[in-house]
C-alpha cells in the first residue's frame, strides 16, 4: 500500500504538469497607462538547478515521493537536476539509481550517492554559483486539539493516532510531534488514543501490524535515549516496550514529560507521542510561539475564535485544520516551511515557480512618444513627470490641455 500511493502521487504529479506546463510558461499580459506596450512573462530555467536531498525517509513512501515530486517540477521548468537521495534509506536510494536512468535523460538528470559531507559539497557550489536553494528541514508539528462532541472527538482520535503512527511510525517531517490539549479532556484522551493503538496497531509488541521499523540502529538509539531521561520514563502512561534485533519501538504515549527534556526540545522522527495539557486551549498560541516555527499545525477545532488566532498568531509552513498529513496530496497547495522549518516551497504549481524565472518582456511601438521624458528638462516636464509619479491622471490631463495653471497658482507644489 505504501508502494502504490507513492505511485498515485508521483502519476497525480505528473499528470497535472503535463496538461498545465504550458500555460505556466506563458503568462498573461501587463498594462502601461499613457504608453503603448505588449507585454508578457516568460518562465524559463534557473540554470543548472542543483537538486539537493537529504533526506530520512525510511520506506519507499515517503522518500521517493519527496525526492520525485521537486523533480518533476524542476525537468518541466527546463533545468538539469542532481539528485543526491538519502544514504540512511539505501534501499530507496538503490531503487532511484537503478530506475531513473532507464527512463530520464542520463545527461540532464544525475543521481549521486554519498554522505552528509557530499550534500555539504553540494550546497558549497551552489552559494559558489548563487543557484537558488529551497530546504525542507521539518521540526517539531504541534497538534491542538479542542473541545468536541463525543462523535467528533471519536474521528479526531482516529485521525490523530492514523497520522502520528500511520506515517512511517512518525518517521516523517510532517508527522505529528506533540499534542496539546485542556487538562480536564486528558484523561479521556489517553484512553481514547489507547483504544485506536490497538485496533490499529495491536495490543502489544508481539502482535504489533501495520506499523514499520525504526530506519536504523543509530536512530532507534536516538529514540530510546529519549525514554531513558527519569522525568520522561515516569510519564509513559502506555507503550514504551522495544525490540533492538528488529529495530521496533511500541507507540508510546507520554503525559507531561519535562518541558526541558530532550523529547521536548529535539524532533522526535519517532513513535512517541507526548501530551501536553494546558488550563485553557488559547495557552497553545503562546506554547507554540516560544518554540521554533514548525513546519505544519495541526488543529482540531471547530471554534471560529482560535481558528483565527492559529491563523493570524503564530507561524508556520502550513496549517491544517481538523486533519492531518493530507495537505501533503493538495496540488493547489505548496508544501514547504518557514524559519527553523526551512524555505522555499514547491508541489504542483509552487515546483515550477521555485525552479523556474519568470521573465518579462516588454514590446514598444514607435507610436505616441512622450517627450517629457527627455531632456532639457523644463517647468511643464518637471510638472509632468511630478503628477506621473502621483498617478494623478486628471492632473495630467489639465496639464496636457494647458489648464493646470488655473488650477495650481503656487507652481512650488
Amino acid at each position: 500500500m505504501p508502494v502504490m500511493r507513492t505511485l498515485l502521487l508521483v502519476y497525480s504529479e505528473i499528470l497535472w504538469f503535463y496538461v498545465v506546463v504550458a500555460r505556466l510558461s506563458q503568462k498573461g499580459p501587463a498594462t502601461l497607462a499613457f504608453v503603448s506596450i505588449k507585454s508578457r512573462n516568460i518562465a524559463g530555467a534557473t540554470g543548472d538547478c542543483t537538486h539537493n536531498w537529504i533526506l530520512e525517509f525510511p520506506l519507499l513512501g515517503f522518500h521517493s515521493a519527496l525526492t520525485l515530486d521537486p523533480l518533476i517540477g524542476a525537468i518541466s521548468a527546463g533545468n538539469t537536476v542532481v539528485i543526491k537521495p538519502s544514504e540512511l534509506a539505501p534501499a530507496c536510494s538503490s531503487l532511484l539509481c537503478r530506475t531513473i536512468p532507464c527512463y530520464l535523460d542520463s545527461e540532464a538528470i544525475k543521481i549521486i550517492e554519498g554522505s552528509p559531507r557530499v550534500g555539504r559539497i553540494i550546497m558549497s557550489a551552489a552559494a559558489k554559483h548563487l543557484t537558488p536553494v529551497t530546504l525542507e528541514l521539518g521540526g517539531k508539528c504541534p497538534v491542538i486539539l479542542d473541545s468536541f462532541s463525543d462523535s467528533d472527538f471519536k474521528v479526531a482520535v482516529k485521525r490523530i493516532a492514523s497520522g502520528k503512527w500511520g506515517s512511517c511510525a512518525g518517521q516523517a517531517c510532517i508527522g505529528i510531534d506533540y499534542l496539546l490539549v485542556q487538562q480536564k479532556f486528558a484523561s479521556l484522551l489517553v484512553e481514547s488514543l489507547k483504544s485506536c493503538v490497538k485496533r490499529f496497531y495491536g495490543e502489544n509488541m508481539e502482535k504489533l501490524q501495520n506499523i514499520c521499523r525504526i530506519v536504523n540502529k543509530q536512530h532507534f538509539d536516538r529514540i530510546c535515549k529519549f525514554l531513558e531521561e527519569p522525568g520522561v520514563a515516569a510519564s509513559i502512561v502506555y507503550g514504551g516496550s522495544i525490540n533492538r534485533e528488529t529495530l521496533m519501538i511500541e507507540p508510546t504515549i507520554l503525559l507531561d514529560p519535562p518541558l526541558d527534556s530532550q523529547i521536548m526540545t529535539e524532533e522526535i522522527f519517532g513513535p512517541l507521542l507526548p501530551i501536553i495539557t494546558l488550563d485553557d486551549i488559547e495557552e497553545s498560541i503562546d506554547f507554540i510561539n516560544a518554540r521554533p516555527k514548525p513546519l505544519t499545525i495541526y488543529a482540531f477545532t471547530k471554534n471560529g475564535k482560535l481558528k483565527e488566532q492559529i491563523l493570524q498568531e503564530t507561524s508556520s509552513g502550513s496549517v491544517v485544520i481538523n486533519d492531518t498529513l493530507i495537505q501533503f496530496v493538495c496540488d493547489g497547495l505548496p508544501f514547504g516551511g518557514v524559519g527553523a522549518s526551512g524555505f522555499g516551497r514547491y508541489h504542483g504549481k509552487y515546483s515550477f515557480d521555485t525552479f523556474s524565472h519568470e521573465k518579462p518582456v516588454m514590446h514598444r511601438t514607435f507610436f505616441l512618444e512622450l517627450e517629457a521624458r527627455h531632456p532639457p528638462w523644463n517647468e511643464f516636464k518637471m510638472d509632468f513627470i511630478r503628477l506621473a509619479y502621483k498617478f494623478d491622471y486628471i492632473g495630467l490631463l489639465f496639464l496636457l490641455l494647458g489648464l493646470r495653471r488655473m488650477f495650481t497658482p503656487n507652481r512650488s507644489c
